[in-house]
């Protein structure tokens, strides 16, 4: 323990992680590296197919792109630390190690509500106004999306973050998570956490329940004008390329509106504990499964490329 700024006397934290199961910890840590590299690699394939590709620039996939790059950094943010927790009998990270992984995990979390609502708005105009598309979704506007939703992220994470460096941390210093998140962090101190929950609240609401609210406006244009389509074919396929975006948008504001939605008390940590491993390991790794296994253009896209490469081995 030592002084610090804003009369902190924490000077850095126990991380618990999943101590709690002491004799899996050798499972647990397999099956969080193996899932932690496959995202990397579907991710970053993903992105670098997206790049290479020309018949994959459109509005649709650029999102998707930085989809994967949000996932990418995102699980990032936190898996590698709660591994090297694995093999260390005591789990520290410093109070400013603490904010800065509370910073960025925010921040990104916060920019993938707002981008996933971008994508249900994309989709919108490509099934409700399909001649006007490419007018609407201009890669001017698809650009400015995905900017907005970067510094809205970083605007909404920095305000949490100022108000939680107000907040006085005396002991105990004991974070029963595998990051720092700010539930787990509110618990511990012993200053007035009461305008912090309100804007923890405020933030929520803002970003998830408005970017939901986005989607099922979105959604309910779309499922109007699908049920007008009349093949089967038609409404089979408009359907598709609206599924992947709707399984994502449930499993993710599901879980995260599940953690910051309601008040946090020690008894309920253990169960933000297990939806957070769901939201920030387990979902940004099936994202690209979630969008490629049924949609035919990457399936082509992939075909296409392992037929440069083999053509490229030849003539080389």
């Amino acid at each position: 323990m030592a002084g610090g700024r804003n009369n902190t006397t924490v000077a850095k934290f126990i991380l618990l992680g999943f101590s709690d199961f002491p004799k899996l910890k050798i499972a647990l840590f397999t099956v969080f590296l193996g899932t932690y590299l496959l995202t990397v690699a579907w991710n970053l394939s993903l992105i670098i197919l997206i790049k290479m590709d020309s018949s994959l620039h459109t509005p649709m996939y650029f999102f998707l792109s930085n989809l994967s790059f949000i996932d990418l950094c995102y699980v990032t943010s936190t898996t590698p630390k709660m591994l090297s927790g694995f093999f260390q009998k005591t789990k520290f990270i410093s109070f400013v190690g603490c904010a800065i992984q509370y910073f960025f995990f925010s921040s990104l979390g916060l920019t993938e509500c707002c981008l996933l609502a971008a994508m249900a708005y994309d989709r919108y105009a490509a099934i409700c106004n399909p001649l006007l598309y490419t007018n609407i979704m201009s890669p001017t506007l698809c650009e400015q999306m995905v900017v907005a939703a970067y510094i809205t992220g970083i605007f909404g994470s920095s305000i949490q973050l100022c108000a939680l460096l107000q907040l006085d941390f005396c002991g105990p210093n004991i974070i029963n998570h595998f990051f720092c998140d700010l539930p787990q962090l509110l618990v511990l101190s012993c200053s007035e956490t009461f305008f912090l929950h309100v804007i923890k609240f405020v933030i929520a609401v803002i970003f998830g329940l408005t970017s939901v609210i986005i989607i099922m406006i979105s959604y309910g244009y779309i499922v109007a004008t699908i049920l007008k389509i009349s093949s089967l074919e038609g409404r089979s396929k408009a359907f598709n390329t609206c599924a992947s975006h709707l399984t994502a948008v449930t499993f993710y504001f599901g879980s995260g509106l599940f953690v910051y939605m309601h008040s946090s008390t020690d008894s309920s940590l253990g169960y933000d504990k297990m939806a957070s491993v769901f939201y920030t390991v387990v979902i940004p790794m099936l994202n690209p499964l979630i969008y490629c296994l049924r949609n035919q253009e990457i399936k082509d896209a992939l075909t296409r490329c392992k037929k440069k490469r083999i053509f490229s081995h030849c003539h080389s």
